[in-house]
């Protein structure tokens, strides 16, 4: 045996399959970058329409100021959302409107409120009506108490579902008093 000492053997290693695979993917995100400006058709803006005008029933409030003011919080509201305020005429609030949360957490706000010349079938046609057309999905009807009550959903811009519950509380024949409900669900869309 030859105990002499030997040189280390030498083997190159090239970098060419590295670069290759590297130039493969560069290829490849131009071509689809190429591809997404060919196709691309740029952000539409939202059209602006205008609400229908429900004909029969309860008539709707132009101004409802006065029974908007507690609830309607523009900076917690989003701007999509905002439809679900309309109320017929001859509604006023009634004293109890009250924010659970009080800005901790989902907005939540309930008011009761009065409406003068109308029956419980009437106020819940009427919500049926006004808020179908403005976009609300209605997807409960009738409270656990045996009392009229519509519940209606709808994806607010702000990422989160908003419902709206109309519950009647007490009704007799020449007035109908009810609740008003407006709360942000905690599930995102």
């Amino acid at each position: 045996m030859n105990d002499a000492p030997k040189a280390p053997l030498t083997t190159t290693t090239s970098l060419w399959p590295a670069a290759a695979v590297l130039g493969v993917a560069v290829v490849m995100l131009v071509i689809f970058m190429v591809i997404n400006l060919a196709a691309d058709q740029g952000v539409t803006k939202e059209t602006t329409t205008t609400v229908p005008y429900v004909v029969g029933g309860l008539q709707r409030d132009a101004k409802p100021a006065a029974a908007l003011n507690y609830c309607l919080q523009r900076a917690e509201v989003p701007s999509n959302v905002v439809s679900a305020f309309v109320f017929p005429v001859g509604t006023s609030a009634r004293p109890g409107a009250n924010t659970p949360n009080s800005g901790a957490g989902d907005f939540d706000c309930f008011e009761p409120m009065t409406t003068t010349k109308a029956n419980s079938a009437a106020l819940i046609n009427f919500f049926n009506a006004q808020l179908g057309v403005r976009g609300w999905n209605l997807f409960s009807r009738g409270a656990s108490n045996g009392e009229a009550q519509s519940l209606f959903q709808k994806a607010g811009n702000d990422g989160f579902y908003w419902v709206v519950g109309v519950t009647v509380t007490k009704s007799n024949a020449s007035s109908v008093e009810w609740t008003y409900r407006i709360y942000q669900n905690s599930q995102t869309i």
